[in-house]
Parts: structure tokens; sequence; C-alpha cells
């Protein structure tokens, strides 16, 4: 295809995935309210200045929008990342049918399933990260002074949690890249597993960061899954070199096939 054609096509791509993320992006406007209200729900929050949140909660804030233009602007941002997130199978369709033309049908095939498995993964690592946020909240607000009150600003909660959701789902990313690179041939699976200490040492340290509470609770909910993908990731590596050992073993060797050569061409002449 000429690159005219090429520029054509790829007009025609973003047309269609763009269309897809403004209707999304539209639907989930007249759903904003509850949106908004599902995101903030793990924020502990109070029903009047003094306090008065439930029973239990310990310290909590109170939820708040600053100015006559927060509610707008966090109505877009909300509705908008639904709607990303909405018509994701759709953009990512058309991202995948304007590369497949030009990939071998071994590279679709391995695109195709890293695909089916990064977007199962990714969303595993959102729903993680909703699920830690409580808690997260919780320790972060109990360091508030006795004598104050925290103001909770809902833009700040929607941009943490959003930064929460997009490392955790990257985090979880890890084992496909892994084995993405063996599949390469770039790193084998022994080199893998020799590593493992480090890899959970690193695991360790990064869930310690990318989670801003001190609970362990939090800090397990995250390492815990990415090092047992990592021994998944090693058990598929270690397989997948199994089978390329064998497949390299059934074929005959340059060094190997030049004696038989000699041999045949020997048959030959006699």
């Amino acid at each position: 295809m000429p690159l005219a054609g090429h520029l054509r096509e790829l007009r025609s791509r973003l047309v269609k995935a763009i269309g897809a993320v403004i209707v999304t992006t539209v639907v989930a406007g007249l759903f904003y309210k509850q949106l908004i209200d599902f995101v903030i729900a793990p924020l502990p929050g109070c029903t009047t200045l003094e306090g008065g949140g439930p029973a239990g909660s310990g310290r909590c804030g109170v939820i708040a929008t600053n100015g006559l233009l927060s509610p707008v602007t966090l109505a877009l941002k909300v509705s908008l990342t639904a709607g990303l997130i909405g018509a994701s199978p759709v953009w990512l369709h058309q991202l995948w049918a304007f590369l497949a033309p030009g990939l071998q049908r071994g590279e679709k095939k391995y695109t195709l399933a890293f695909l089916a498995t990064g977007i199962p993964l990714f969303l595993v690592g959102a729903a993680f990260a909703y699920a830690v946020l409580p808690t997260t909240a919780r320790v972060l607000i109990s360091f508030t002074p006795q004598q104050a009150t925290n103001i909770l600003p809902v833009d700040d909660f929607l941009d943490l949690a959003t930064r929460m959701v997009v490392v955790f789902g990257l985090s979880f990313e890890l084992p496909l890249l892994l084995v993405m690179l063996n599949l390469a041939g770039v790193l084998s699976a022994r080199r893998m597993a020799g590593w493992w200490r480090h890899m959970v040492l690193g695991i360790a340290a990064f869930a310690a960061i990318a989670t801003p509470s001190s609970d362990p609770l939090s800090m397990l909910a995250l390492a815990g899954p990415i090092t047992a993908l990592y021994l998944v990731a090693c058990a598929v590596s270690w397989l997948n070199d199994r089978r390329r050992a064998r497949n390299d073993a059934g074929r005959l060797s340059p060094d190997d096939s030049a004696p038989l050569s000699a041999l045949h061409a020997t048959g030959q002449d006699g």
C-alpha cells in the first residue's frame, strides 16, 4: 500500500476510535454522579465538620470540591476516564487492525495472545488498586492532627486513585513482559529463575513505594500477586525453552550435515 493509502487508513482508524470514545464518554456523562460516588466511595467521609463518620471508622475528612467550576471539571474528567475505559475494546481493535497487515503470521499469533492476556491482567491490577484504596485513605487521614479537620478535595483523590490504578495495572504486566522477552530469545528461564531473590526484594520495595500507606496488608496485596505472576512467567518461559530445545535438537546443524553431504557426493563419484 502506498504512503497515501496508509495515511487514509490511519485517518479512518482514528476517526472510528475517537468516535467510540466520544460516544462512551457521552453515555458515561449521563451517569457521572453515580461514577463520582463510586470513585469516592473508599474515602472515609464525615457528615459534619466536627466528624460524625461511621462508627469504628476512626478519623475522617470532609469530602469537598473547590470552586464553582470544580464540579463541572470533575464530571468531565470522570466521564472521559470512563469513556476511555469503556471504548478500549474498540480503539484496541482499531490499533490492531492498522498494525496487523505488516506483521508475519507468527507475530500476529503472539500479538493476539498478548492482547488477550494483557487486558485482563491490567483490569485485575486496577481492581486490586480499588480494593486497597479504603485502607490507603484511612491510613493517610490518620496522620491528621487531632485539632484539625481534613478537607478532602475530590479532584485530588481522583488523581490519587487514577495513579494507583495505572501503577497497579502496569505492574501486573510484568510477567507478560518477561514472557515476551523469553519468546524473543532475549531472556532465558534459567536466568529469570536465578534472579528470584532480587526480584522478590525489588517487588517488595516497589509495593512499599506504590502503596502510600504503612499498612503491611496493602503492601502484601500488591507484592503477593506480582510475585505469584513472576513465578508463573518463569514456568511458562521454562516450558518454552524446553520446546525450543526439542525443536533445535530435531534439526541438523551445518556441522552435522556437512559429513552427510560429503558422503553423498563420494557415493555419486563412485
